[in-house]
């Protein structure tokens, strides 16, 4: 197999492919030009939408030509893929206003030079399209009995899925036609729940072009529980650092099960494979590797500067209360007015107004369950289990500061 592939099926990127053997040989004799595509129907990605990209770069460094498709264009109708329902609708504006925000993110992380690298919006080429003229070109070329045996299309069925969606796979699929003729695009890679889409875009271009495209698809991702991965209490892992700090963005990794981190290191981080198998050897704490893992991930997102200052942070909190209070500074924090506390701050409001607990009813768990830790004037950490408790300025030290601690792991400096 050539290396390049070789090196994605032992990171963890290969599911299905529509042809290994053709796809290796093709590799072997010339530079590929290939595609990743994501729909800007946010401001911001998630880790989730990060792991082709990893790929992405892999391939990239073995020589081969990489195409980040921002879909500007079928965000407007968007991907039944994986979902039970029908996106919301976002106006245009707002999708090109998204489309910048992910262009920045994917720049940043892959270094877009124009050559080896860059990105394009489907828009281009999808927002003036003449409809009459689309489906005597393309669309004859589908079979609706074909389309509804993939599995996307299958679930949808159950719920409900609407004619606009319907129309997803063909313009996906020529977009891939479109990167083939203007750029020789022949490969599309993905997650695994884009495999009739992706398919759909091989066949297109043999039909019309009567070449050999392929397809390549990557395992979705889940924890060693089964749960998505990149899921948290406040939701998706997301690269926006005003949505996830960095600090959180590292103690997502720094918190993983010990089952997941060598599969972590090889799929979201660049270190060889050898040496994430040398972290992970047994005997070792399992921390040094989980520590490896978050700060290679938060620089490779946000830079080494932020990765330093997030594992300053996860070093005091997990080096005790005193330990924390010394490097506060290294932690997040949050404003919150000292009339509060000279009122006396209820415990069970003081963790969901400061986002530890995502409600207050989970704050009220965490404080009966015993989870729930405050510090003193001098820095110490104790638990708080009787939910009528008030937290008064007493609690504060000189600056006007105090530490919490929502279970073993989660610390916030919070600043009146």
């Amino acid at each position: 197999m050539n290396p390049a592939l070789e090196l994605l099926k032992t990171r963890g990127f290969f599911q299905q492919c529509t042809s290994a053997e053709g796809l290796s040989k093709l590799m072997d004799e010339q530079p590929v030009a290939f595609y990743v595509g994501c729909d800007p129907t946010g401001t911001s990605l998630h880790i989730g939408h990060m792991v082709p990209f990893f790929a992405y770069r892999h391939l990239r460094d073995a020589g081969h030509t990489a195409i980040a498709l921002i879909g500007g264009g079928t965000a407007r109708i968007g991907d039944p893929s994986g979902k039970s329902d029908m996106r919301k609708m976002l106006d245009y504006e707002q999708l090109d206003k998204n489309s910048e925000s992910i262009k920045g993110q994917l720049d940043r992380f892959v270094g877009f030079d124009g050559k080896t690298a860059f990105s394009v919006n489907n828009k281009d080429w999808l927002a003036g399209l003449n409809y009459i003229d689309f489906l005597r070109e393309i669309g004859r070329h589908f079979s609706v009995n074909r389309m509804l045996s993939f599995e996307a299309y299958k679930m949808r069925m159950e719920t409900g899925l609407s004619f606009i969606e319907f129309n997803y796979q063909l313009l996906q699929s020529y977009d891939f036609l479109e990167l083939y003729r203007r750029h020789g695009c022949r490969l599309q890679i993905g997650g695994d729940d884009q495999w009739g889409n992706i398919v759909a875009g091989v066949e297109l271009i043999r039909r019309i072009e009567g070449v050999e495209a392929f397809g390549l698809t990557f395992p979705l991702v889940t924890t060693a529980d089964g749960k998505k991965m990149g899921k948290t209490e406040k939701g998706a892992l997301f690269l926006d650092p005003a949505i996830t700090t960095p600090y959180e963005f590292f103690q997502y990794w720094r918190n993983v099960q010990d089952q997941d981190i060598l599969r972590f290191l090889l799929m979201f981080t660049f270190l060889q494979a050898d040496e994430c198998r040398k972290l992970c050897e047994t005997g070792k704490n399992p921390n040094e590797a989980k520590e490896r893992l978050a700060w290679e991930v938060t620089a490779l997102i946000h830079g080494k500067e932020e990765a330093d200052k997030a594992l300053a942070g996860a070093k005091a909190a997990f080096g005790g209360s005193n330990a924390a209070g010394a490097n506060k500074q290294a932690m997040p924090k949050t404003e919150i007015a000292r009339l509060r506390f000279k009122e006396g701050y209820n415990i069970v409001d003081l963790f969901a107004d400061t986002g530890l607990q995502s409600s207050k009813s989970e704050s009220r768990r965490l404080v009966q369950q015993g989870g729930a830790f405050v510090s003193g004037k001098d820095g110490e950490l104790s638990a708080v289990s009787d939910t009528s408790v008030l937290i008064g300025e007493d609690r504060l030290n000189a600056e006007g500061e105090l530490i919490l601690r929502a279970g073993k792991k989660r610390y916030l400096l919070v600043v009146t």
